[in-house]
């Protein structure tokens, strides 16, 4: 990549916002992706040349055309929660900040349009005081921007009633392309699988309309087993107890919960665990259930209390990995779909094997309407060749892999490859957009 361009950038782009404080590009070059020792080494001496701002459509466009014209590399960022260097420029340029496009546009009956750099989290406050609430959001939500989940992400909270980002989840994109004259593009139905988990490799989203549900008051409830495959069998069950709505079903082995410091007090130990989030109206149903798989509640935090502190769904998904490395840095963690019909014969495997190397920690989902054990073990690292002889082994017994260790779409991500080629040779002409992503 050419970078005769590079003396010229200031002057170029005088209109717009440009940061070049080394201090600031470094800052903003990087995502979570420190969560794995493999991307940790491989990722940490990348980043731009500098960072571009924009405040406005207009502005975005204008950066794209000077990028086009001057064959300037450019990666999007959100608020740079992901964990696989979604963010991160392989090849310098520009960053694209648009953690400032921050409108919510217009909340109505079922749905929101928002500018993609709307944090989730504020969204969810506002969606609630309206009566409604987010479907699915990551465990970064307070953090992490609408576009950044859109762009980066798959499932998360929620995920167990209204499926991951695929699941209608996702109703319209606007979208620039990276053109000598960026188009401006309104996506719907089945186009939107070439910009959901697209890493901003096929163009830049920049507004989108998401769908509400009516808000719910949710129960936090921690239910205690003896053995982690009662856990995992009680969260089936109440996956498919109609009768009680749920956000939330994350089963655990212990010692994954006393890595939960804020929580040390009501964690009882020695118990593998099963988080959850319940209509708080259907919460009376919850010890019965639980006592039939050996079980019994533990902790119950009151729908009065939803977000006016620390919730249970802060533990869950990838915060249970950050969790983790809070308690010691050799840990990492692995993206696994467990088989339904036989995810307990893959559980003693697995441990038969790997023991305390590999802790597990589930979370049920529905993707395409079928309920399904989705796993983030904690995984102790030593080499980079034991942590995939590691994810050989779960392959070969039949426990699909999401490779979080490495920045490829192809290797590591959930989207439709083919189709996103496809569609970048049509917007990204050039291959500017966050090249090195795929494939």
């Amino acid at each position: 990549m050419s970078m005769v361009w590079k003396p010229e950038m200031p002057e170029a782009f005088s209109t717009l916002k440009l940061l070049t404080d080394e201090t600031a590009v470094e800052k903003l070059s990087k995502d979570f992706y420190w969560y794995s020792p493999v991307l940790s080494g491989k990722l940490k001496d990348k980043k731009a040349d500098a960072v571009l701002v924009p405040a406005t459509v207009d502005e975005i466009r204008e950066a794209l055309r000077i990028a086009y014209r001057h064959r300037i590399p450019v990666t999007v960022r959100g608020a740079g929660t992901g964990n696989y260097g979604q963010a991160i420029p392989l090849e310098g340029g520009l960053v694209l900040d648009l953690s400032g496009m921050n409108e919510i546009l217009e909340i109505g009956s079922g749905y929101a349009r928002v500018q993609c750099g709307v944090k989730l989290g504020v969204l969810e406050k506002t969606a609630r005081e309206q009566g409604q609430e987010l479907r699915i959001y990551p465990s970064t939500f307070a953090k992490a921007t609408v576009g950044g989940f859109v762009c980066g992400g798959s499932g998360g909270v929620g995920s167990i009633t209204w499926g991951d980002l695929w699941d209608g989840n996702v109703l319209e994109a606007t979208v620039l392309t990276m053109e000598e004259e960026p188009q401006v593009l309104r996506v719907h139905g089945e186009d939107l699988k070439d910009y959901i988990h697209n890493y901003g490799t096929t163009g830049i989203v920049t507004a989108l309309v998401i769908p509400l549900a009516p808000r719910t008051e949710w129960a936090q409830v921690v239910v205690n087993f003896d053995r982690l495959e009662d856990a995992v069998r009680f969260g089936e069950a109440l996956a498919e107890e109609a009768a009680i709505p749920k956000r939330l079903i994350t089963p655990m082995e212990w010692p994954i919960p006393s890595f939960f410091k804020p929580l040390e007090k009501v964690i009882a130990h020695g118990k593998s665990v099963v988080f959850t989030e319940i209509a708080g109206h259907a919460a009376e149903a919850l010890p019965a259930l639980a006592a039939a798989y050996g079980g019994e509640i533990g902790y119950v935090i009151d729908p009065e209390k939803y977000r006016k502190s620390i919730g249970l769904s802060d533990f869950t998904w990838n915060h249970t990995t950050l969790w983790a490395l809070k308690r010691d840095p050799a840990y990492t963690y692995l993206q696994a779909g467990f088989k339904r019909d036989c995810y307990l014969e893959q559980i003693r495997t697995l441990k038969s094997m790997f023991g305390d190397e590999m802790l597990l920690h589930f979370e049920w989902i529905r993707s395409r309407g079928k309920l399904q054990p989705n796993g983030l073990p904690v995984v102790r690292y030593s080499t980079e060749e034991r942590l995939y002889h590691i994810i050989d082994t779960c392959r070969s017994i039949g426990v699909e892999i999401y490779d979080p260790h490495t920045w490829l779409l192809d290797n590591g991500g959930r989207g439709a490859i083919p189709g996103m080629q496809e569609r970048k040779r049509h917007n990204d002409p050039l291959g500017l957009l966050n090249p090195g992503k795929m494939g």
